[in-house]
């Protein structure tokens, strides 16, 4: 790849489809949050299958276990203000998996200059 890239920190949290913060689910929360912290963005994703520390097994594929899938939340912004952001998800959820990661963003055509920076 020759295209430059900017470095960025990657934040995600696994949560369960049903948690809830201030009667709105702790995803939503989560989304919410870092928006108004000004960070670059944040995205949900529901998962089809998994389980976490109850050793449960939460599958669309049964309906009875279909209620509590995993979700993830995924924030991408520059280390500094990613880093900044996680005293409100440790306030936010005092169970599930938050884990970071390095990743690089790959300017796209078209975008604007804040996009490429990881400020939009």
């Amino acid at each position: 790849m020759t295209t430059p890239t900017t470095g960025a920190l990657r934040l995600t949290v696994l949560v369960g489809e049903c948690d809830t913060r201030r009667h709105r689910p702790l995803y939503s929360e989560i989304v919410h949050r870092a928006h108004a912290a000004g960070l670059a963005g944040a995205s949900v994703f529901r998962g089809i299958e998994g389980f976490g520390a109850s050793s449960l097994v939460h599958t669309s594929r049964l309906l009875s276990l279909s209620e509590d899938m995993p979700v993830a939340v995924v924030v991408v912004d520059t280390e500094e203000r990613v880093r900044a952001f996680l005293p409100e998800v440790d306030a936010l959820v005092p169970e599930g998996l938050v884990f970071l990661e390095r990743c690089e963003i790959v300017p796209r055509p078209g975008r604007d200059d804040a996009v490429r920076e990881g400020r939009g």
